[in-house]
């Protein structure tokens, strides 16, 4: 395996475990009876994973397209376009229409569904209600970050057109990578907000798209400095050195947090070692490639779950836990086999002709 696989494959990885922090995010509150307190305030901050996953996105998809796309082939960014379409919306589909079912059976047994607004239903389905059209989440909650995922998606050409990648040298990258954190920051304070999951209806669309840009300098710094010496252990000091700084000073994690995972990212993608090994593992890669579906699955087994098995205390033992993250794995495996990937290749094989180029035209 070679060097830049491996640590592309550790970023999957990584991608695996970011989606059961949300998993236990989500569930957190009903753990209180079986774990430590601190260990419940520790799993509060889960919401933040889905910041990494934003970063981790720009970063792969720079990887993968930044070059074709950035000659401004208009046919390389119809395709760029509709194979993101391909890849994030069938699963999104698949489990807005299982929820239409669920919300019909809370419908038809008296119970509320206030939480499913039919008149939010068109904005899930084109996926564009996290763009500021609503002030709550709705339907699949998780949702409201794919929804953000696809307008960076929509502005990631004009984002590598814009902006000379190649001829931007490290420091010029970190420098532009400072601009963007500084400028995320000045959203949310100038907004009134000091967290970075506050209003996500409203701010989750900033959190996307600076996360996203951020992942792209990424990117395009470890291209430069992957063979370089001494960069993973200097970024991994300054990583320590921001969350150190930010918890103990009790810092807006909007400030500091975009900088701790940025600087986590480059030392993870330009080091070598156990943690390399580890993400790059088998089942680890596994986890990663079935996240999609994690993520997108696991907070309606979770609704699911409670009103088969969790009484009006809304707390679980550990078998019933255990028993609900079994389920959460199982169903996420069989979304991606018999879901996720069968739509995407299908979809993909189907193109609509407007993504396809023009034969040439025979001269006469």
């Amino acid at each position: 395996m070679s060097g830049t696989t491996r640590h592309l494959d550790a970023l999957t990885g990584i991608r695996g475990i970011a989606a059961w922090l949300v998993v236990f995010y989500h569930t957190r509150m009903a753990l209180a009876e079986i774990w430590h307190p601190d260990a419940i305030s520790l799993l509060a901050h889960g919401y933040l994973a889905v910041d990494l996953f934003f970063m981790l996105s720009g970063f792969v998809i720079f990887y993968n397209y930044a070059e074709r796309l950035a000659g401004g082939d208009g046919v390389e960014i119809r395709q760029f376009l509709w194979r993101r379409f391909a890849r994030v919306w069938p699963l999104h589909a698949f489990i807005l229409a299982v929820y239409l079912a669920f919300v019909g059976a809370l419908f038809a047994t008296g119970r509320d569904i206030s939480h499913y607004p039919l008149a939010d239903l068109p904005l899930n389905l084109i996926l564009v209600h996290n763009w500021g059209f609503t002030d709550a989440l709705a339907w699949n909650v998780p949702s409201w970050s794919i929804s953000t995922e696809f307008a960076a998606y929509l502005a990631f050409p004009l984002m590598v057109i814009a902006v000379p990648w190649k001829r931007l040298d490290p420091p010029a990258l970190f420098g532009l990578a400072a601009a963007l954190m500084i400028a995320l920051h000045l959203i949310f304070l100038l907004s009134g907000y000091s967290k970075i999951g506050q209003n996500i209806p409203h701010m989750g669309i900033w959190r996307c798209l600076f996360g996203f840009a951020l992942g792209m300098v990424l990117c395009a710094l470890w291209q430069r400095l992957r063979d370089a010496s001494g960069v993973a252990p200097g970024a991994s000091l300054v990583c320590a050195a921001v969350l150190v700084a930010g918890i103990t000073l009790g810092l807006p994690d909007s400030l500091f947090v975009p900088a701790a995972f940025f600087a986590g990212l480059l030392a993870l993608v330009t080091g070598k070692g156990v943690v390399i090994r580890f993400l790059s593992s088998r089942p680890a890669l596994y986890l990663g490639e079935i996240s999609y579906s994690t993520y997108l699955g696991h907070y309606l087994l979770w609704q699911l779950w409670k009103i088969a098995f969790v009484d009006e205390t809304v707390q679980v033992g550990w078998l019933s836990f255990a028993g609900y993250l079994t389920l959460v794995f199982a169903a996420s495996a069989a979304l991606y086999h018999g879901v996720e990937k069968p739509a995407q290749r299908w979809l993909n094989t189907h193109a609509p002709r407007w993504t396809l180029r023009r034969a040439a035209v025979p001269a006469e």
